[in-house]
């Protein structure tokens, strides 16, 4: 696994954390930030061809 591939991969994780927390806690702002952000992270995985774990 690439350095990319780890870094894009671990902030995937925080940032699926900080979602559910987010969601837990009610506050739908941040969720919107956090579900962003994930969707920016799978986009550079895709356009880098990098296969990420479902």
């Amino acid at each position: 696994m690439g350095e990319l591939t780890r870094t894009i991969q671990q902030r995937l994780d925080d940032a699926y954390a900080s979602l559910r927390t987010a969601r837990a806690d009610g506050d739908t702002y941040l969720a919107d930030i956090r579900q962003e952000e994930i969707n920016e992270l799978l986009r550079i995985a895709a356009n880098n061809d990098i296969n990420l774990p479902d």
